[in-house]
This record gives structure tokens, C-alpha cells and sequence, in this order.
């Protein structure tokens, strides 16, 4: 398909905006292209959207739509092409057009793309509040399969005949409940209604008329980038290791919560952010005690524990040490970046450029447990320019974009201001001040003589010293902190050798005994 390797010409567009892109576009030679139409029941848009286009070869097997592929990177990447386009682009009737001069992944352009036999689909992206392609009111098209060929006149009708249906809770189960609160805090930000969205998993008995008075402690699960709220109906799904353990005799009981990864930035990483609004105190102060009401928690610090991998362990972390008094212990396993001098393999605040080394050399951004570079941070991030609005990084909804919105300022346009520059990686220092509150190593480090007494004994992490994504370089500076600024302080800190992303040690059943233990829950 398209290579990695030529893909660094593709910048030169970022930035052009959709008038010269319209210029180019009617100037180009008539060669591959794609006419989206919207039908006229779906033209009367909300708001501005991003359109992108995906082509996926077709080789034969049964696959996902094209849509649901959007957005991985490395060996798995897809074709996809993309423009901003406005309502009333939409609501005059006419075909918006992607081509070779639009902002394409992996390569600089539809003209190389290779020729052969696609899956192709279109999809209009209006989300607003939850940044995701398959986003509530996002618009469709059904694939079509055809034969493209850059180097010929090929065009490709596509219809946007498709639409995602209204957000809805799923049905609740035996032990599976759902939650949708509205949030004061979150709708004043935004001014306009945010709703909050979890899953509360009942223990055993929940329902016993004999145990009505029972109160439960309170186990706040935050799952890996992005996951939704809906995890809960997996985990607790029949032959699982965790339904197994969560239903067994002896297991303490608790209520498990699964918070919703999705914001309007892509995860909100359910902090405090100028961008997202109010998360931590949203999720603090009306969740949680609603959560609490509605199925008896026990409510107090003692009563509540958190615990997530990759970007749930940074979020577990980020809780416990932003509300120290308000949970009871963290379990955090493959935690994203808690020292932003190693945020990844970036130190944000003594390197030049985040795509490249100071030697010159192109920055990795995973790896494999061999060692051996999977993708760099430059193709990551040229995935994220095209999917974003504007062709930005800032507005993709995925990583990089949403470690943006949630660590970084706001800028005069109202969207995240981005830390480095998009087509050459340079970064902007004057913007690093803002990313220190949320770098855990200096909040600890600045707040020691407070925080250290409210967080000793309730920090728990885990992290593979082959992490695909680099993440335990940040794990042992904030190891090394703790050991040099006091060596009587209880944390426990360990270390996979040889092992990659979100290793986890600990069984299901030997998980909800510690927590347990921490909450004084029994069977």
C-alpha cells in the first residue's frame, strides 16, 4: 500500500485551508478522486465536520467496514484521505470532493496509492462531544468496492447515506448496570448539556432482600485509551477470568465502576484540563456520589480505590494524587508517561523537536518486546494531521491529540494549543509551563511535604521494563524521586523484566483481594 517512507512530503499542505485546497483541487489533472454527496434527509448539519475517505484492499477475506479500521498506524495502517468541510457546502447539494491535493496517510497523496481492487467508505465526522468515528449523528457511507488506479481517470461516487443512531445506555443485565448523569460542572464549561456515562458492576447478593442495608466500597476502573463505559459487559462476560473471580464465595464484595474514555478531545483522561472542562471534579464530586446513592457504596476515602492500565494507570495515579483525600489507593499497571522527561521518548522540556533526536534520528514511538521499532512518532502523528480538523494533530481525537487537550493550554481559537508543530516537530517551550501540573513527578515533587504523608501506602505500580511505548523510562525517574526524597515512604513500584505493555502480575482474584483488604470489604 502506501509506504512509510515517502511520507514526509504530505506537510507541505497542513495549514493550506479549504479555499487553496478548492484551488488545487480544480487545478489538478482529472485522475483519482472521490464525490461525496450527502442525501438531501442528512444536509441540514449541526456543525462543521471532517470528512475522511478509506480505501482498504481487498484481498478476499472477511473484514470489518473500512470505517472501523480508521486510524491504525504501522503494519496495519490504512489509506485514508481527508477535508473540513462546512454545513453549507453541505446544504447547497453539491459533491465534496477528496483528492490527490488533500491531506492523506501514510503517503504524500492519493497518487501513490498503489492500483488494484479497494473497499472504499466515507465518513463525515460531526462529533463534538465524544470524539469518535463511530460518534453519535456521525454520517456513513456503505463500502463500495472498486478497482482504483492513480495513474488513470478514476472516480468514485460515494453517498453518506448512513447515519450513527442517537446515544443510547444498553440494556442492563443481571450484574451489569448503566449510568448516565447529567454533569452541572462539565454542561457549564461547554455550555450546552454533558452527560457523564458508566457501568456499575453488582456483586454477588446484590439483590438479596437479606443483605438490603449492606453498604460496598467502591473499585473505580478506567480502562486503556478510549475505552468505553461498555467494557463492563466484556469483563463480566460468561468464561471470563474476572466473572469467575468477581462470583466466587470467598471474593470481598464491591461495586466496580468502569468510567467512559471519551471526551470532546478524544479521552479526557478525567482531570481537571482548560480544554475538556472540569473532569476530575465532575467525576468526584457529582459521579461518584450519585453512583454511591443509587447503588449503596459506603461512600469516604476508605471505601473507594482506583485502578486502570496504560491510560487508566496514569489516570489512577492522576486521581489518587489530585484527590488524595477522597480515595483510598491507586493500582496502576503500564502507566502513560508520569514524567514528562520522558514522555515517551520525548523530553519536553529540554528537547528541540519531538520527531527528532538531536543527532537527527527519527524518534520511535513502539517498539516490540525484541526491541525493534514498530512505528515512529512522525507516521503516528501524520495519521493524526489528517483525521484532525484544520489538518491538525490538536483536533484528531486519538494519543497525541488528546495528551494535547488534557496537559496543554487553550488557545484564542478556543481549541488546544498544540506543543509542537505539526509538520516539523518543533517544540514550542513557552507551552510546556501548562504540562507541568499535569506531570505527576513535579506535582509530587513540588507538594512532597503535603502530599507524601496523604499518599503513603496507596500507591501501586506495575510496569514491564520492555513497555512497547517506552513508558517505564517515566516509571523509574518517578521511582527514583520517591527513593531520594524519602526512603521511608511505602509505594510499591515493580518491574517486568522483558516485558511489554500493560503486563499485569496479579490475577483477577488476587487483584479484588488486595483492594479488599484496603477497603475492609468481606465476602
Amino acid at each position: 500500500m502506501w509506504s512509510v517512507s515517502r511520507a514526509c512530503g504530505l506537510f507541505g499542505a497542513v495549514g493550506l485551508g479549504v479555499a487553496l485546497v478548492a484551488i488545487l483541487q480544480a487545478q489538478s489533472p482529472r485522475s483519482l478522486r472521490f464525490e461525496v454527496v450527502v442525501p438531501t434527509e442528512h444536509r441540514v448539519l449541526p456543525r462543521e465536520g471532517r470528512l475522511i475517505v478509506t480505501a482498504v484492499p481487498v484481498d478476499g477475506r472477511d473484514a470489518p467496514e473500512p470505517r472501523l479500521r480508521i486510524g491504525r498506524v504501522g503494519r496495519l495502517a490504512i489509506p485514508i484521505a481527508a477535508v473540513d468541510i462546512d454545513p453549507g457546502q453541505i446544504a447547497a447539494g453539491r459533491a465534496v470532493v477528496v483528492n490527490e491535493a488533500s491531506l492523506a496517510f501514510p503517503e504524500s497523496g492519493l497518487a501513490d496509492l498503489a492500483a488494484g481492487r479497494y473497499s472504499i467508505q466515507a465518513v463525515l465526522d460531526l462529533s463534538r462531544d465524544v470524539q469518535l468515528m463511530t460518534a453519535p449523528g456521525n454520517l456513513y457511507s456503505r463500502p463500495v468496492v472498486a478497482t482504483l488506479d492513480p495513474g488513470r481517470d478514476v472516480k468514485v461516487d460515494l453517498t453518506l447515506s448512513e447515519r450513527v443512531p442517537s446515544d443510547t445506555l444498553p440494556p442492563d443485565s443481571e450484574y451489569v448496570r448503566h449510568v448516565r448523569h447529567r454533569s452541572a460542572l462539565l454542561s457549564h464549561f461547554h455550555g450546552r448539556p454533558i452527560f457523564l456515562r458508566a457501568a456499575v458492576i453488582v456483586p454477588l447478593g446484590f439483590e438479596d432482600p437479606d443483605e438490603a442495608d449492606r453498604r460496598y466500597p467502591l473499585r473505580v476502573t478506567v480502562g486503556g485509551f478510549g475505552q468505553r463505559f461498555t467494557e463492563a459487559t466484556r469483563a463480566m462476560g460468561e468464561g471470563t477470568a474476572f466473572r469467575a473471580a468477581w462470583l466466587g464465595d470467598d471474593t470481598p464484595r464491591m461495586l466496580r465502576v468502569f468510567l467512559d474514555g471519551v471526551g470532546p478531545y478524544g479521552d479526557p483522561y478525567q482531570v481537571n484540563s482548560a480544554n475538556n472542562g472540569p473532569y476530575g471534579d465532575a467525576v468526584t464530586q457529582e459521579l461518584i456520589p450519585h453512583i454511591e446513592d443509587m447503588f449503596r457504596g459506603a461512600g469516604g476515602p476508605v471505601g473507594r480505590v482506583l485502578d486502570g492500565s496504560s491510560t487508566g494507570g496514569w489516570v489512577s495515579l492522576a486521581l489518587q494524587i489530585f484527590y488524595p483525600d477522597f480515595f483510598g489507593g491507586a493500582w496502576s499497571f503500564c502507566p502513560d508517561s508520569v514524567d514528562f522527561r520522558a514522555l515517551q521518548r520525548v523530553n519536553i522540556y529540554a528537547d528541540a523537536n519531538a520527531y527528532r533526536s538531536a543527532t537527527g534520528e527519527e524518534r520511535p514511538s513502539r517498539r516490540g518486546t525484541d526491541g525493534r521499532v514498530r512505528f515512529t512518532m512522525r507516521h503516528e502523528l501524520m495519521m493524526e494531521n489528517v483525521l484532525g480538523r484544520g489538518d491538525s494533530w490538536t483536533r484528531s481525537g486519538r494519543q497525541w491529540g488528546a495528551w494535547n487537550a488534557v496537559y496543554g493550554p487553550r488557545g484564542d481559537d478556543g481549541h488546544p494549543v498544540p506543543l509542537w508543530d505539526a509538520t516539523s516537530g518543533a517544540i514550542d517551550h513557552d507551552v510546556t509551563a501548562h504540562w507541568e501540573q499535569y506531570d505527576l513527578r513535579l506535582v509530587l515533587a513540588r507538594n512532597w511535604a503535603r502530599l507524601g504523608p496523604q499518599l503513603d501506602g496507596k500507591l501501586n505500580i506495575w510496569a514491564g521494563e520492555m513497555d512497547d511505548y517506552y513508558l517505564n523510562d517515566a516509571v523509574h525517574l518517578l521511582d527514583d524521586f520517591v527513593q531520594e526524597s524519602d526512603r521511608s515512604f511505602n509505594a510499591r513500584i515493580t518491574y517486568g523484566a522483558g516485558q511489554g505493555h500493560c503486563w499485569m502480575p496479579l490475577t483477577e482474584r488476587e487483584l479484588l483481594s488486595e483492594m479488599g483488604r484496603a477497603m475492609g470489604a468481606t465476602p
